[in-house]
């Protein structure tokens, strides 16, 4: 180990700390995990311009639609990945989750799109019902945009599935402890050249699409540019997966089938099975509440800001344009952050490098939510800075989301994934299926389930922006409650990754005993 660490002096050692007969086995899996983000963040940002500026709709639809459309559909996908993880191989497994999302984004820019006026409700239908129905006033529009919904549906999803779950399981299964904490942060740092790489191409695509004449729907051309690159950046996911398994896993010197499997063969567990070891096992349900605690902060912060980007932005391509940049500046900021959080990895303690992201959000949030509350008292600057009193709270919730998507892909992305580790293997793969589609989407539902029980008991168009007085506060508690976690888990996290080196140091015992044995009886 530390003939290793001495061969990563300086700046090698901060920015490369990879040896070079690992570069078979690293930068495939960089690539994937850049292509998974370049369409993640294509996704994220369209899915939003698709919802927030729908017809009738806005930024509060969101937490109707990620409560009563993703949630039920994120439950119903990992029991259905379950069942197909008892009957398939993983790289099997792996192309059947895959191909069915391309196929659908495909599918929708250049069939589903251009027919909406066919498949959705008129606007006149939809302010109809908002006016008959008040308390379901952003509800209407979820329904009556449903194909909107369903691209948001699945754009939701990828996240969690494919880069949560596909890819994090396979890292996970061919990684060892001591490399991961070399690659995953640069995993990472290589992934995030995804939202350099993305952001671009959503602004020259709506750039493009707004030089279009009137006749022309600007949008439709600009979907189908941004789909075609999802589409294409997939299958590139796709082969590299396919060469891996090729050339990096029949390769001794890189992986051993032995490396992850426990000592006795487990029988595997139903769904039913996985959710009750779930809810007994403590440390799953500790990794469960950092997941937990992430999703309904960060979007309880989203709801409120989103709505402040469509008052700022209110045409489609702009609103696509501004996301666009916004991704690109998080995809810069990240890598940034990680370097240093790479480097952090490696220098400090699990529990040092997990607590900075609670504390970034928990920071940024207030101060977020400070200036939306006070918006009239920070009037007197806005003249100063050229901007007015929304740009002004978009801006700063910009600046929010940079670091805490920052922090959330260079640390607590890695250190989350190192968590999984030490598990048995049984309970690496059905576990963290659970806790990372289960826990992630529970996160944002429960944000959308606080936000949508006030939008709907108070009724009407109010906004998100009204209610910062409630939201503000209960961030700074979840984020309490976050920081609580990472203590219990760094506690367990310890004592497993102790049990192991224990074990493997019983077990090479034998072998040292074994050789001077064997020396005697040839002699």
């Amino acid at each position: 180990m530390s003939t290793k660490e001495a061969e990563f002096k300086g700046l090698r050692g901060i920015l490369w700390p990879i040896h070079n007969f690992e570069l078979k086995k690293f930068l495939p899996m960089g690539l994937m995990m850049m292509c998974i983000l370049f369409n993640y963040t294509i996704l994220r940002d369209t899915k939003d311009t698709l919802v927030v500026n729908s017809p009738g709709g806005g930024a509060e639809c969101l937490s109707f639609l990620k409560l009563y459309g993703v949630t039920p559909c994120a439950i119903l996908f990992m029991a259905m990945f379950m069942k197909l993880a008892n009957v398939f191989s993983r790289e099997k497994l792996f192309y059947i989750v895959l191909v069915p999302f391309l196929v659908f984004f495909g599918a929708f820019a250049y069939v589903i799109y251009p027919n909406t006026g066919i498949f959705h409700m008129s606007l006149e239908t939809i302010q109809g019902l908002q006016a008959k129905y008040p308390n379901a006033h952003w509800l209407v529009p979820v329904i009556g945009n449903w194909s909107f919904s369903l691209f948001y549906i699945l754009a939701e999803l990828w996240g969690s599935v494919v880069l949560s779950m596909l890819f994090w399981q396979f890292a996970n299964q061919i990684t060892k402890v001591e490399e991961a904490k070399r690659f995953y942060g640069l995993f990472g740092m290589l992934g995030n050249v995804g939202l350099l790489l993305s952001g671009p191409t959503i602004m020259l695509a709506a750039s493009y699409a707004k030089t279009l004449p009137a006749s022309v729907d600007a949008f439709g051309v600009n979907l189908k540019t941004l789909m075609s690159a999802v589409v294409i950046a997939g299958i590139v996911v796709a082969l590299t997966y396919r060469w891996m398994n090729k050339n990096v896993l029949t390769d001794p010197q890189l992986y051993s089938p032995d490396q992850k499997s426990s000592k006795k063969k487990k029988v595997k567990m139903s769904v039913g099975e996985s959710f009750k070891y779930i809810m007994k096992n403590p440390y799953l349900g500790l990794i469960a509440v950092l997941v937990l605690s992430y999703g309904v902060a960060i979007n309880l912060v989203e709801g409120v800001w989103k709505g402040q980007i469509k008052v700022a932005f209110p045409d489609k391509n702009d609103y696509n344009m501004f996301m666009g940049q916004f991704s690109t500046w998080t995809g810069a900021i990240t890598i940034l952050l990680m370097i240093v959080g790479n480097n952090l990895l490696r220098r400090l303690s699990w529990f040092k490098a997990a607590i900075i992201t609670p504390v970034m959000v928990l920071i940024t949030s207030s101060i977020f939510f400070g200036v939306v509350w006070n918006g009239n008292n920070v009037s007197p600057f806005t003249p100063f800075l050229g901007v007015t009193v929304v740009l002004v709270a978009v801006i700063v919730g910009q600046i929010q989301n940079v670091l805490s998507k920052g922090t959330k892909y260079s640390l607590f992305d890695s250190t989350k994934q190192m968590a999984y580790i030490p598990l048995d293997s049984e309970i690496k793969t059905k576990g963290q299926g659970a806790v990372e589609v289960i826990g992630g989407r529970a996160g944002k539902s429960g944000g959308a389930f606080i936000q949508s029980t006030l939008l709907a008991s108070i009724g009407g168009s109010v906004s998100l922006a009204s209610l910062t007085f409630i939201l503000g506060p209960l961030v700074i508690l979840i984020c309490a409650g976050w920081i609580v976690a990472v203590f219990g888990l760094s506690k367990r996290f310890n004592t497993l990754v102790a049990e192991q080196k224990a074990e493997s140091t019983e077990e090479a015992a034998p072998a040292k005993e074994a050789a001077p044995e064997l020396a005697t009886t040839k002699a």
